[in-house]
């Protein structure tokens, strides 16, 4: 009888969401390194897409997961029960933000927050338009999607959320299309998927003063940025501003999946009635989920992994050289390798997993390198990464 091996049940399975999956079966994962099934390690380099800041595994993240999961796991649709884990770092995370980010939605995933965003803004102001930002991402589930900045992923879906308008990252000038009409204005704090654009402390203030004086609601989504990956715990402290509407996710689980957003309790509040449950989720804010967060939060601020980052990002940055890298950009422990095409791209890529270092591209630019590694990534894993990166480039180019 022929064995079925788990590649093939993968692919006859498992939905596939592209032609082309790296297929990679990965049986343990510790620290910075992942294990294959025939024992292959690979240094991680993107971390889940900026998922596991304390890297795979962290002790203090897997014993909360387990001491919690034998106390109780889901027992109630989110907001109806008091649920220490919730409860608890929702409060840990109001330490830690401004005063008026007072009050946490937590939902299942960065889409699920976007999506919870959006209706508190058009319930709040009365207002039905949304301002969004070409080459933005916010999450692929519908309203998500109609904010989302590509219009390659948006044709094939449409119909979608009426009233929405995009306007140009970092352009000053465009500003003046946010009016009294808008809802909310909905941004990346650094645009990850375009290959980690860096707007201007100029720009993100000069928003933050328009939706003040229109009345919009600035939606902040930090679903990448968020948690450390700056080299603040958040993005938005590099600009002096505070937003209306915090989205977080990814890192917010330290490896489950966990998003959030976050408001004044007043705004917030809005959700509650008129119509009650106006906003519900069943597994949100799962007990589980919440105790592997707040374990690595905790982790996270005692370790002092915020202040390695952006140290860490330079000395990838700065050893990072060859002549078929066009452009480099970075702010903290996230940065992108522009290549002179995707082909190429994906080739070194492919060249880089065979050599032991996981890597990939962005959804915008998929002509760039991804690199988003570990926040515990030490100095003599960054020098043999980069230089398995440099000798894969000239792999490539002989």
């Amino acid at each position: 009888m022929k064995t079925i091996t788990n590649r093939q049940l993968f692919l006859n399975h498992v939905a596939q969401t592209s032609p082309a999956p790296l297929m990679l079966e990965i049986e343990r994962a510790a620290g910075v390194k992942l294990f294959s099934a025939d024992g292959k390690g690979y240094l991680d380099l993107i971390a889940g897409i900026s998922v596991s800041n304390l890297g795979h595994s962290h002790p203090k993240v897997v014993n909360a997961v387990q001491q919690q999961a034998e106390k109780y796991m889901h027992l109630m649709v989110y907001g109806e029960f008091v649920e220490s884990p919730q409860v608890k770092y929702a409060s840990k995370l109001a330490e830690f933000l401004p005063a008026r980010l007072n009050n946490v939605y937590f939902t299942n995933s960065g889409t699920e927050a976007t999506e919870g965003a959006l209706k508190l803004a058009k319930r709040v102001t009365g207002r039905t338009q949304l301002v969004s930002f070409k080459n933005g991402y916010h999450g692929s589930t519908q309203g998500a999607l109609s904010v989302m900045g590509d219009e390659t992923f948006k044709r094939s879906f449409r119909p979608l959320l009426p009233d929405t308008l995009q306007l140009t990252y970092g352009n000053e000038e465009e500003l003046c299309n946010i009016t009294s009409k808008t809802a909310a204005v909905i941004i990346e704090t650094v645009q990850a998927e375009s290959g980690i654009t860096v707007p201007s402390k100029r720009f993100m203030q000069q928003l933050r003063e328009v939706c003040t004086k229109t009345g919009a609601l600035l939606i902040l989504d930090e679903a990448q940025t968020g948690l450390g990956r700056t080299g603040k715990l958040f993005g938005f402290e590099h600009y002096g501003i505070v937003p209306d509407i915090l989205l977080l996710a990814k890192a917010l689980g330290g490896g489950m999946p966990l998003g959030a957003f976050i408001a004044a309790k007043e705004v917030m509040g809005a959700l509650t009635e008129n119509p009650v449950l106006g906003h519900i989720t069943t597994f949100g804010g799962h007990p589980v989920c919440c105790a592997a967060g707040l374990a690595a939060f905790e982790a996270l601020i005692e370790e002092e992994l915020v202040p390695q980052v952006e140290p860490k990002g330079k000395l990838f940055e700065e050893l990072l050289n060859h002549p078929q890298i066009k452009s480099k950009h970075r702010i903290g422990l996230m940065m992108a390798l522009e290549f002179e095409s995707f082909e190429m791209n994906k080739q070194i890529i492919d060249r880089c997993i065979e050599n032991g270092v996981l890597t990939d591209w962005f959804l915008f630019a998929p002509q760039c390198m991804r690199i988003a590694p570990p926040f515990i990534i030490t100095e003599e894993e960054i020098r043999w990464a980069c230089r398995v990166i440099v000798g894969s480039i000239d792999q490539i180019k002989g």
